[in-house]
């Protein structure tokens, strides 16, 4: 799971990440409404949370509230500007979104604090990719592939190199 990136750290720290426990559950078992009650309730107690804010982004993400989940990972990364799970996330959504120039901007700090993370390189290449601009995915893609990422994943973004070169053979 993403939010393993961010590991524990001070005593406030690790009372956050208690905290999201049974939402964390919850998602896992995709009780999302369940979860996302649970975790706007403990948002309400707590909304220093930054935990809480990224698995609010997870589960929105998943009932298909793009903006709120958008909305939820901003407020992670405003409280742990290095959660990077959440900055890999945002770009996602962004992505999706069509919010281009902004999902290549997260991505590229995703990368910046974790140059050689499969998932960060694959969430830059798609931003690129979706903007149109190739030559920036293809080197993502590559940097991606070299990081010896999950099998599946791993043949989409093959799959899609072979598409950029039958078409730039063809022009």
């Amino acid at each position: 799971m993403l939010a393993a990136r961010f590991m524990k750290g001070d005593e406030r720290d690790g009372v956050h990440w208690d905290a999201v426990e049974e939402a964390t559950e919850l998602l896992a078992d995709e009780q999302y409404h369940k979860a996302l009650e649970v975790l706007r309730d403990l948002l309400t107690k707590d909304p220093t949370n930054p935990y809480a804010f990224f698995f609010l982004g997870q589960g929105l993400y998943e009932v298909g509230e793009l903006e709120a989940s958008r909305d939820a990972y901003r407020a992670a990364l405003r409280l742990a500007p290095q959660h990077l799970g959440a900055r890999i996330a945002i770009t996602h959504v962004l992505r999706k979104l069509g919010q281009h120039p902004e999902a290549i901007r997260e991505g590229l700090v995703a990368v910046e604090q974790a140059p050689t993370d499969a998932d960060a390189l694959y969430a830059t290449g798609m931003a690129f990719f979706a903007r149109g601009d190739k030559a920036s995915a293809r080197r993502y893609f590559v940097g991606f592939l070299q990081a010896k990422p999950e099998l599946e994943v791993a043949l989409e973004v093959e799959a899609i190199l072979e598409a950029m070169d039958r078409e730039e053979s063809k022009n």
